[in-house]
């Protein structure tokens, strides 16, 4: 056992030592001046992560709330009495969707089947054929790990006069994401996936002349209405309810240290990650639910050798101070994910490397009716290529 747990999961993550030290400063007063800079100075680091070049157009509200809260704010705030458009091709894409069918009368679906790319002719016939003022869909469905298209979707909505919102709660801060080049009015994420801080703080970067537009509508919440946050960061540079204060301090300090890293560099650190990662479980055989090129940068999810359950995966990992996700939904019991975000070094990923093949082995020996003898001196993990396979193989 380690001295902690590795959290190779798409979030919580395991945080870096000066976010440990950021979480415990001094106590401030949310309507003291202390506060109103903490927030102005998150804002501008939130602008420079999204790399955006006309900042002036661009404002970012932060909310006491995990990612589910920044995207009910949108889905509750920019629709009105219109329609809105959800593209959902896993759990988050039907999480919008369920969202959006509490706040919005004229709620549309396009519903592809889990782990599918969206075919963007089917899209493209949609919008021309129906009136959507609103498209919604989720950056990276985690639930199968596919990285969803935003500059095709982004024209499309904006060639049909609709407004593009996105939910970005786990690709960002590890992937790139043009809001202007993308025409993204609105995009959401989360404190605790990719930017590597602790939970409990979502937030909406958006154009400056969208978030003023909000007020047209009638509000449909209270704690979480876009309008209302907006006013209170333009006019008071505060939030409108009390905020969870040393999250600010935490998440502050973790855009410095994206920052100064430099936002590139940073995702080309976590994409070199998830490549050794990737790389290793391919040389245990492993398949992998979706093709590479579909991927995020932050997990990747792993076809479970039929003869092995998930759960033993999992505890027996757990022993080693591993902690690993298991698939939901109509993937349950057939997958297993790995994510490569928060503090994980390459040692880290290493060790989880060698404790997978060491467990592999150990449960392939226990399924021993269905597998080949286990010679650990110098054996390697091999399993046919087939993904209708029945046994693991151990080859010396």
């Amino acid at each position: 056992m380690l001295d902690k747990f590795l959290l190779f999961t798409p979030g919580p993550v395991n945080v870096a030592e000066t976010l440990r030290l950021a979480i415990s400063k001094e106590d401030i007063c949310h309507r003291e001046p202390d506060f109103d800079a903490l927030l102005g100075s998150i804002e501008h680091k939130l602008i420079s992560l999204f790399q955006i070049r006309n900042r002036a157009r661009y404002r970012a509200v932060v909310i006491t709330g995990s990612g589910t809260a920044a995207n009910e704010a949108i889905l509750s705030s920019v629709v009105g009495k219109g329609a809105i458009l959800i593209l959902s091709n896993g759990e988050f894409g039907g999480r919008l969707h369920k969202i959006s069918l509490i706040h919005n009368k004229k709620t549309h679906l396009i519903n592809m089947p889990w782990g599918t790319p969206f075919d963007l002719t089917q899209i493209a016939t949609y919008l021309a054929t129906h009136k959507i003022d609103v498209v919604a869909m989720a950056h990276h469905e985690t639930c199968s790990g596919m990285l969803n298209p935003l500059a095709e979707i982004g024209a499309l909505a904006k060639a049909n006069g609709a407004l593009f919102v996105v939910d970005g709660v786990s690709s960002v801060g590890a992937e790139g994401i043009d809001m202007e080049a993308c025409n993204i009015a609105f995009v959401s994420s989360s404190s605790s996936k990719a930017i590597g801080s602790y939970p409990g703080l979502s937030f909406v970067v958006g154009r400056k002349k969208h978030f003023k537009r909000l007020k047209r509508h009638a509000a449909k919440t209270t704690y979480l209405n876009l309008a209302t946050f907006y006013a209170f960061l333009k006019d008071h540079s505060q939030t409108p309810n009390t905020p969870a204060v040393p999250l600010f301090f935490a998440l502050e300090q973790a855009l410095i240290d994206i920052l100064r890293e430099g936002v590139t560099k940073r995702f080309a650190r976590i994409k070199a990650r998830a490549d050794l990662l990737r790389d290793g479980m391919r040389r245990l055989n492993l398949d992998f639910l979706i093709e590479e090129a579909d991927m995020c940068s932050i997990l990747t999810t792993v076809r479970m050798p039929p003869s092995m359950s998930v759960r033993d995966l999992r505890d027996r990992l757990r022993e080693k101070s591993i902690i690993i996700y298991e698939g939901k939904g109509c993937f349950a019991g057939k997958v297993f994910q790995v994510g490569n975000i928060g503090e994980l070094s390459d040692y880290d990923i290493r060790f989880f490397l060698a404790a997978l093949k060491d467990v592999l082995l150990t449960l392939q020996a226990d399924a021993a009716d269905l597998v080949a003898p286990v010679r650990p001196m110098g054996a390697n993990l091999l399993m046919p290529p087939s993904s209708d396979r029945m046994q693991v193989k151990v080859v010396v």
